[in-house]
């Protein structure tokens, strides 16, 4: 009696399976959050300097993580209705499949993410950096919807609008005078007077003796 009550079940088995992704999840959510972070800030300094397609493809890998994350996250929350379902019998290995799904999606990011140092890699210049660029490339392509692209293309515009507001800001900066200012030329020739009046003084006693 007591072994047949505490034996786990598949829904007990899938239920944990699901906790797990979900946790797994939660940390690529933090991490991702930190890259995309970096990786707008990436596309900023490339536009500084003109350099427009790079921009593009450190927005493209942005949104093309975001997307696989939000497709497995509700993809678990759809997972998580299934397997609390009383039916969770008839529908079993839809939900193993799921899982299945969710495992392979995640491991995916796990491997096409990196860190900050393949972030770093879309603004460099080696060939090693060059090669990398080219192979981010080939993986998103295809990969992100069209409504993916367009909002990809919205962001870069606002970038582009954000880089050249503040490049016309720092042009229009006054510059410093080499003129003196009016109260600053009173200053000096009070100064003058003042230090030539005692020498003039002395001058003139000389000549009269």
């Amino acid at each position: 009696m007591g072994n047949s009550s505490s034996r786990i079940t598949a829904q007990d088995q899938a239920i944990l399976d699901l906790k797990i992704q979900r946790d797994k999840l939660q940390q690529y959510q933090r991490r991702i959050t930190h890259l995309t972070d970096r990786e707008t800030a990436a596309a900023r300094q490339l536009l500084a300097k003109g350099d427009k397609p790079r921009a593009l493809l450190a927005l493209r890998r942005k949104k093309y993580q975001e997307s696989l994350l939000a497709k497995t996250d509700a993809q678990l929350e759809q997972l998580e209705r299934l397997t609390s379902s009383v039916e969770f019998a008839l529908i079993q290995k839809d939900v193993l499949f799921g899982l299945q799904q969710g495992t392979r999606v995640l491991g995916e990011i796990h491997a096409e993410m990196g860190g900050i140092e393949n972030v770093e890699k879309l603004m460099g210049e080696t060939e090693e950096a060059i090669a990398y660029q080219r192979e981010v490339s080939e993986i998103i392509a295809g990969r992100i919807s069209v409504q993916d692209e367009e909002e990809v293309e919205d962001e870069l515009a606002a970038l582009e609008a954000e880089v050249a507001k503040k490049k016309e800001g720092v042009q229009r900066l006054p510059s410093v005078p080499d003129t003196q200012l009016p109260e600053q030329a009173e200053v000096a020739e009070e100064a003058g007077a003042e230090a030539a009046g005692p020498r003039a003084q002395t001058e003139r006693q000389a000549m009269l003796a």
